[in-house]
């Protein structure tokens, strides 16, 4: 049996409040990150992921104390990251409740921090967060270039290339953000989806764009093993990520029904 579509709402949290922009700028409020959390639980999602959106520009550590309350109210995987910079502080994070961390700048500053973690912790506990935009740098042959700090930096890194040696290093999954689709609300990045996958041997989670739940099967047909979202979730109806569910599983794809 093909493994289920996992539906993933994402809380970008600034200041202990959720917030959501447009291509990672111009934040807007969109409420307590506990109680939101509580109501993608109650509500059918896989998993939540949390990511502290300033931590890294601002150099300072994740809230752990958000991150801790968040836990104990919810009853699916929780994925933290934001500020994660050593294999203590993803120790710390697991102690505080989260069940994954998500790596980013960190590890493109250094790489070798993915097998680190990995090798210390396992590579289950760990995800590469990949905040990558198009590019006409001709020393990025894939066209997608990856950025850290919120994509406030581009670092003429190959995203293709750095997906493939994240996996090399023992990471556990691929978070695939397009800061191009970033908030637009006009569906997922397709074509970034379609360059990664290929060289991702492990599982790859789209990221970035979704405005209506017909976006989503397209971003599963292009090779995505899970797909995110925070808008949609944030300002669209209760019951989004059911509505988000039953398009997959009418494109012939498997989803977890809620309260499995």
């Amino acid at each position: 049996m093909s493994v289920a579509i996992r539906i993933i709402p994402c809380l970008d949290v600034n200041d202990g409040r959720v917030v959501k922009g447009v291509n990672f700028t111009d934040l807007r409020d969109a409420g307590d990150p506990v109680e939101l959390a509580t109501r993608y639980n109650t509500a059918g999602a896989d998993e939540i992921t949390f990511l502290d959106v300033t931590a890294t520009t601002a150099d300072r550590e994740t809230t752990y104390e958000v991150v801790q309350q968040t836990a104990q109210q919810v009853f699916i995987p929780l994925t933290v990251g934001g500020g994660v910079r050593s294999t203590d502080d993803v120790d710390r994070l697991l102690r505080h409740g989260a069940d994954k961390t998500s790596v980013n700048s960190a590890a493109v500053t250094r790489p070798l921090l993915i097998n680190e973690i990995a090798q210390r912790l396992g590579n289950q506990v760990l995800v590469l967060s990949v905040d990558a935009r198009r590019t006409s740098d001709p020393q990025v042959l894939s066209g997608f270039e990856v950025t850290t700090h919120g994509g406030q930096r581009g670092t003429g890194i190959d995203a293709v290339e750095w997906v493939r040696e994240a996996c090399d290093r023992g990471v556990g999954e691929i978070l695939l953000n397009s800061i191009d689709a970033d908030g637009t609300q006009q569906g997922f990045d397709l074509e970034m989806i379609q360059a990664v996958r290929p060289h991702a041997s492990v599982p790859l989670i789209a990221s970035g764009g979704a405005g209506k739940p017909e976006d989503f099967p397209p971003a599963v047909q292009a090779g995505a093993d899970a797909v995110l979202a925070a808008s949609l979730f944030h300002f669209g109806p209760h019951e989004m990520i059911a509505r988000v569910k039953e398009q997959i599983r009418q494109a012939g794809f498997p989803v977890r029904c809620s309260g499995q």
